[in-house]
């Protein structure tokens, strides 16, 4: 299944607290190894910001569980998504069947 991902700084009190909390997401990052069942199709981040999307595929969703623990310093969210020619599909195979009632 495909899902988009959207993290942000987790709010922390004074400016040295959030240097801190960047220093420790980069520490983290810098060794940090990838689930094998997670497919990154983009991985982007907002401008000016920590913070970003990233479009992932993966039929284990523990997986992602794991991802947003081990960088506890962000909040996240996780949206499942398909395919706009996909969901057009089963929109038309929707409204067929409801006109037919």
């Amino acid at each position: 299944m495909k899902y988009v991902v959207t993290w942000r700084e987790r709010p922390t009190g004074s400016a040295a607290e959030y240097e801190a909390a960047q220093k420790r997401v980069l520490d983290v990052f810098s060794d940090w190894q990838m689930p094998e069942s997670l497919t990154f199709h983009q991985f982007v981040v907002r401008l000016g910001e920590f913070g970003g999307y990233a479009v992932i595929d993966t039929d284990e969703p523990a997986d992602l569980q794991y991802l947003t623990t081990v960088f506890a310093a962000f909040t996240f969210t996780v949206e499942p998504v398909m395919d706009v020619v996909d969901a057009v599909a089963a929109e038309m195979r929707g409204i067929q069947y409801r006109d037919a009632r």
